[in-house]
């Protein structure tokens, strides 16, 4: 029945996040935002919700390893999973330097993870994060060059967009408390540690709207969205997730993470920062080394 309840909840968090996306879309183009910007700032912040409903229920229940483990696995899959079967379908050339400058604060939030692994995540560290994120997306809309031809005139009312995103976070909700409530008891039935239930499971279901959109994206080449999904969804795990998350309790970096996966994330990031600074462009290579190194990753942290 766990693994039942956990095929649901995984499903309501995909269809929530999904119903959010559409009505976040739908409302960034009112207010004429650009694509890139779309993905870094409403979209990303609609596919994080999963992350984000799954941390603060796992933290209540005084199960945060499971909160973390769902974070940085899910940042470890949006770069090397997501990322890789995007470029596979299509490529992402053209990178600018706003889109390298959001690769940069990846790294700075990768720099900072393992940072805190001396530290607990507390009230303080959630002002700071969420503070940040306001401001860093503000600076993003307010760069983001507006181009609206690349986006489909199909949209819905202010509205719609509205009644979508509250059911969207109704769906996220339920969904997040049968994932945590099932990847707790698989994790116990088992005696698979929490956060390695958290880096894979929970992981993989809630990156699951971020390789929608960007397989999507892909097919339609606007490239442009799929990366500022990607590296946007990445930035709201760490400062959107981890910081509201610190407001409803304490709690550390475990082991596990501190000394593998978090090393791995940074270095994963260092390697598309490289592809975009001396390649100019993230392909098909990286799209083979990204799908290799994700199936390898899920086969060592089962050994």
């Amino acid at each position: 029945m766990d693994i039942l309840f956990s095929i649901i909840g995984l499903g309501l968090l995909v269809l929530g996040a999904e119903i959010i996306i559409r009505g976040s879309v739908s409302f960034g183009r009112k207010i004429n935002i650009s694509l890139f910007a779309i993905g870094v700032v409403i979209v990303a912040g609609g596919t994080s919700l999963p992350e984000l409903a799954s941390s603060i229920n796992a933290v209540l229940n005084d199960f945060s390893d499971l909160a973390l483990g769902a974070v940085v696995g899910s940042n470890i899959a949006n770069l090397i999973l997501v990322m890789a079967t995007t470029t596979l379908i299509f490529p992402i050339v053209n990178i600018n330097k706003n889109q390298i400058n959001q690769a940069w604060i990846n790294i700075i939030l990768g720099i900072v993870l393992i940072i805190m692994t001396f530290f607990y995540f507390n009230f303080i560290f959630g002002l700071v994060a969420t503070t940040s994120l306001i401001y860093l997306m503000y600076v993003q809309i307010k760069k983001g060059e507006i181009d609206n031809l690349e986006i489909d005139k199909n949209d819905y009312s202010i509205t719609i967009s509205l009644i979508l995103i509250i059911i969207g976070i109704a769906c996220l909700v339920f969904g997040a408390d049968l994932l945590v409530d099932s990847a707790i008891n698989i994790a116990r039935t088992y005696n698979v540690p929490a956060s390695v239930i958290g880096l894979s499971l929970v992981a993989f279901g809630t990156s699951l709207p971020e390789l929608a959109v960007g397989i999507v994206s892909a097919f339609r080449k606007k490239i442009d969205f799929a990366l500022g999904n990607i590296l946007g969804s990445n930035i709201y795990n760490v400062l959107g997730v981890l910081g509201i998350s610190s407001f409803f309790g304490n709690f550390k970096v475990p082991a596990v993470l501190a000394n593998q996966d978090l090393y791995f994330m940074l270095s994963i990031t260092a390697l598309i920062l490289m592809f975009m600074i001396f390649a100019k462009k993230i392909g098909r290579i990286y799209g083979i080394i990204g799908l290799t190194l994700y199936f390898g990753y899920m086969y060592f942290i089962y050994i």
